[in-house]
């Protein structure tokens, strides 16, 4: 019995050491622009940007009521209060900004924290894909509609212009990206040849990587069995979509919210004039965070601005201190609830 308690107190241990050493890892990696928005912050108007604290709070809420809203209607799940809404939603977006690793460690939090409620791996990968689908089209469409405007109004510098057939182009790509995705969900078949193509190439990577000792790291079995969980959320969905109408409202929601981060604190330095561009930089911004792990979302994002015709000084300004400000608002608000969720997942 003391061993078993031991064995828990050591992952606990070693997982919130990790944390800890990640969180500083991000904290050193933005000292700079830390340094940089401490200065800048000087000439924002401090009561708009105390906007930010209730405008990120409702921005974590709906970004759980995507998840919670269509958990509501699981039998073998528990309804959740708002308060737990909050709580786990801003776990989540502490998780995801202090291991940067492309969402996947959200994800793995995601499933470790609904698991115990009666929620399965498929069902937990099932809505962090389905909210990712969700929030990736309301953010194009968003950023098409501030492009027409931005065109009628002839906003759009000339040698711009390319802003549009690469707004297209990543629509186009996205939508594929989800077709691909339902796909091969949707049927058993191709799930069964889809896994057996990830366990190949991923025991085939293993076997390179440590010069044939390590012959097999997946087990297609288990794969497979966890792709069919997906599959049968995905066939559960498509089969009563009206489910889904209200995680699309919330997705909406959040999504806007993002936009509004951004805006807000445009408004604290005086630049009411920037929701279009920060609608069109988001927009293109979220692809680079999809691609690349961690560090290129307010690059591509304060690139757009600039070549739509923002100064350097303001597109930069405005990514910077956002990013910092969200940043260390997600580790002051994030870091006890996520604390007490390990120790009370392991307490069980």
């Amino acid at each position: 019995m003391v061993s078993q308690k031991h064995k828990w107190f050591s992952v606990r241990s070693v997982l919130m050491v990790l944390t800890v050493v990640l969180v500083g890892w991000v904290v050193y990696q933005n000292w700079p622009d830390i340094v940089e928005t401490l200065h800048d912050i000087r000439d924002a108007n401090g009561f708009v940007l105390m906007l930010l604290i209730p405008e990120q709070l409702f921005m974590y809420f709906a970004c759980g009521q995507i998840f919670f809203s269509y958990l509501r209607h699981k039998k073998n799940v528990r309804r959740f209060e708002n308060g737990e809404i909050l709580r786990i939603s801003t776990e989540l977006n502490f998780v995801n900004h202090a291991i940067p690793a492309g969402g996947v460690g959200g994800l793995a939090f995601l499933t470790y924290r609904l698991m115990p409620h009666g929620v399965t791996a498929g069902q937990a990968s099932f809505l962090y894909l389905f909210r990712y689908a969700v929030t990736t089209v309301v953010n194009y469409g968003q950023a098409l509609v501030a492009i027409g405007v931005m065109l009628v109004l002839k906003m759009i510098p000339r040698e711009a212009m390319w802003i549009i057939p690469v707004s297209l182009l990543m629509n186009m790509g996205v939508f594929f990206f989800l077709w691909f995705v339902i796909f091969v969900a949707s049927s058993s078949k191709r799930i069964e040849v889809f896994s057996k193509v990830v366990t190949k190439v991923t025991n085939g990577v293993m076997r390179i990587l440590t010069f044939g000792h390590r012959k097999q790291m997946m087990e297609a079995k288990k794969i497979s069995d966890y792709f069919q969980d997906i599959h049968q959320s995905v066939v559960i969905a498509k089969e009563n979509k009206r489910y889904l109408k209200e995680p699309i409202m919330w997705g909406l929601v959040y999504s806007l919210c993002e936009v509004g981060t951004y805006y807000i604190v445009a408004l604290s330095l005086g630049r009411w004039d920037l929701l279009p561009y920060i609608m069109v930089g988001e927009a293109i911004g979220s692809v680079f965070d999809g691609i690349v792990p961690y560090g290129l979302y307010e690059l591509g994002m304060a690139g757009v601005m600039i070549a739509l015709g923002v100064d350097f000084s303001t597109a930069t300004i405005v990514t910077v201190m956002t990013r910092v400000i969200t940043l260390l608002f997600t580790i002051a608000s994030g870091s006890y609830p996520y604390y007490e969720a390990i120790r009370g997942k392991d307490a069980e």
